[in-house]
């Protein structure tokens, strides 16, 4: 199934499940937009006020000008904050997954991730080291193992009992042969998170929720959860 065909049929599943599906997709976006304010904007996270007067006397910004003025406190309870990230995310793909497979919905499923907290931040946890580790080597390596484990939360959701490496395991196998599928196919999204973030950069306040994302989260999560079911079709044939 291509692309293009699986984007058709996230768009319709959209429309079919209007307005409910909007809510849920606000209150998701909300929830990302908070952490990333969050845990950038933290007390203690970077000290700003230093960086202001030192950019102000005419030194030049640097990486090392950056790291010089992280708070270790501060960055810490940010990385901590920004761990819940994941636990929404799992709740959101399973609202997808059953939207995708019409079953019954109600909002309760956003936060279906806390059902398996521990297992969550284990496998995010794992496969971030992973694909750092290989981002190490090479900026390829790390793109190819990110997309190697990308089904594994959705693996996860069809059976909490599997542990973490068991989901890693077969999520590798899932994208064998799927992983260019999938990149361009989230490729083909790049103009809308684009314009996201223009509209985004118009808005004079801290804190703002991304509108455009409202309808790129559902129909990007839509579009990822009909190509895993497609690869699971695929590989049971």
């Amino acid at each position: 199934m291509t692309g293009s065909v699986l984007k058709a049929n996230a768009r319709k599943l959209i429309f079919e499940n209007t307005p409910k599906l909007f809510f849920i997709s606000l209150i998701y976006v909300a929830i990302g937009a908070f952490i990333s304010w969050f845990a950038v904007t933290l007390p203690g996270n970077i000290d700003l006020e230093n960086m202001y007067l030192r950019l102000s006397s005419g030194e030049m910004f640097t990486i090392t000008m950056l790291y010089s003025n992280f708070r270790l406190t501060g960055v810490f309870l940010a990385i901590i904050f920004s761990l819940f990230q994941p636990i929404f995310d799992i709740g959101y793909i399973s609202y997808c997954l059953k939207i995708h497979r019409k079953q019954e919905t109600t909002y309760k499923d956003i936060l279906n991730g806390f059902l398996v907290f521990i297992k969550v931040l284990m496998l995010f946890i794992t496969i971030t080291v992973i694909v750092m580790l290989w981002s190490l080597l090479l900026i390829i390596p790390g793109i190819i193992a990110a997309y190697k484990y990308r089904l594994a939360y959705y693996i996860l959701l069809d059976d909490t009992s599997k542990g973490v490496l068991q989901c890693i395991k077969e999520s590798s196998v899932l994208m064998y042969g799927g992983k260019v599928d999938l990149l361009t196919i989230e490729l083909s999204f790049v103009g809308w998170f684009l314009l996201d973030i223009f509209l985004m950069m118009l808005t004079p306040v801290p804190f703002t929720i991304p509108l455009v994302s409202i309808w790129i989260a559902p129909y990007l999560g839509l579009t990822r959860v009909g190509f895993y079911e497609e690869r699971i079709r695929t590989l049971a044939s």
